[in-house]
């Protein structure tokens, strides 16, 4: 496992050998400013350098043994006595220290009255190694630092672990879409086959179209407006093979296209919809209506279409279908609290209203389409 730092002791990148030095001049100046006030200050900037080394020590091993081998592997008994042994190691080594190499070589010679208080302190090690009170205190603030330290991964852990469970159920409410529309267009396939149309092939070159985008191009987070457009107009193109003038339909788009980008296949179930259950139980003639607005990074899209005589007047039965079940689960994961579903549903007539802002993205995409394009099945 790597460590909290992701940092290799043996391979150190240049830079953050430099950020570790900074790190350490920044503290080694702040105990030379703190004990100043008592000492003068370049007696404060010799002494600190016997001192730092321990700071140095203590906080290495902390940070590149005892976290990650231990309190990040879950083991927080051992952790909790390996900290609580390191911080008697660090505050023996800073007593020896000061008692030993610093206050000798640099206070007695500077400071040669407050030298009998520093004698006093040569005491044998059993009798006066640290202050309890001051090691226990100083042992509870460490622990609230580290258990600190160890809420904030576990916290990142479970973002983490959040954002990958919605990524698999986003692929796998997509996945659901391609079978979904694959059984829809088949059986409108199926139908003009047993009549012999002439339209079959152009039925069979148009799906494999659709499909191609499906398997190649849906696989990021946001697709192009533009693109996902001109993937409804083939479809709309596919249904209209098979009611001719039968079928009374509009597709009006407005507003700015360019630089707008949307969740891969999120508009296509509804108008799917429309034609499963709208126009294919009716025998007479039937109306579809698409209107799509693009307002600043707002996009409000409109579906509404004609009903069969003997459909009942009930909305969940059109809520309830597998395709508009899947965009509304899509919706909800991928714009919370940034769209807005309506369902209107009478005798003669079903709409849907979707209103969503849209993502615009920093990175140039390639423009697969033109704004002329996106009129050419209209």
């Amino acid at each position: 496992m790597k460590n909290w730092l992701e940092l290799k002791i043996g391979n150190w990148p240049l830079k953050r050998v430099a950020l570790h030095l900074a790190f350490w001049a920044v503290v080694y100046f702040m105990y030379t400013g703190i004990y100043a006030i008592q000492l003068t200050y370049a007696t404060s900037l010799r002494n600190n350098l016997f001192y730092v080394p321990v700071h140095m020590f203590y906080y290495y091993t902390l940070a590149y043994w005892l976290l990650p081998k231990y309190l990040f592997n879950g083991q927080y008994v051992k952790f909790e006595i390996y900290l609580l042994v390191l911080m008697l190691v660090a505050t023996v080594m800073s007593r020896l220290v000061g008692i030993y190499i610093a206050n000798p070589y640099i206070l007695q010679r500077e400071h040669p009255t407050d030298w009998s208080f520093i004698e006093e302190q040569r005491w044998p090690l059993h009798k006066q190694l640290f202050n309890l009170l001051t090691f226990v205190n100083a042992w509870k603030a460490m622990n609230m630092v580290v258990w600190f330290a160890l809420v904030l991964k576990m916290v990142k852990l479970w973002a983490e672990r959040k954002q990958a469970a919605l990524q698999a159920e986003l692929s796998a409410l997509k996945a659901q879409v391609h079978p979904h529309f694959l059984f829809n267009t088949l059986n409108n396939l199926y139908a003009l086959t047993l009549s012999n149309s002439p339209k079959s092939p152009e039925v069979v070159l148009g799906l494999s179209d659709i499909l191609r985008y499906m398997l190649y191009e849906c696989n990021t987070e946001n697709a192009s407006l533009k693109q996902e457009i001109l993937v409804l107009q083939q479809y709309i193109s596919l249904e209209k093979l098979r009611y001719e003038d039968r079928l009374d339909l509009t597709f009006n788009i407005e507003g700015d296209l360019d630089d707008k980008y949307i969740a891969p296949l999120i508009m296509l179930p509804f108008i799917e919809n429309a034609f499963k259950h709208g126009t294919s139980e009716t025998q007479g003639q039937v109306w579809i209506n698409i209107n799509l607005l693009v307002s600043g990074n707002v996009l409000k899209f409109k579906v509404s279409n004609s009903k069969p005589d003997n459909t009942p007047t009930d909305a969940s039965k059109h809520h309830g279908h597998i395709g508009l079940q899947n965009v509304q689960k899509r919706l909800d994961l991928l714009y919370p609290s940034a769209y807005q579903l309506k369902i209107f549903d009478d005798d003669e007539a079903y709409l849907v209203v979707l209103q969503i802002e849209l993502k615009q993205l920093n990175q140039t995409k390639p423009q697969l389409l033109t704004h002329e394009d996106t009129h050419a099945y209209s």
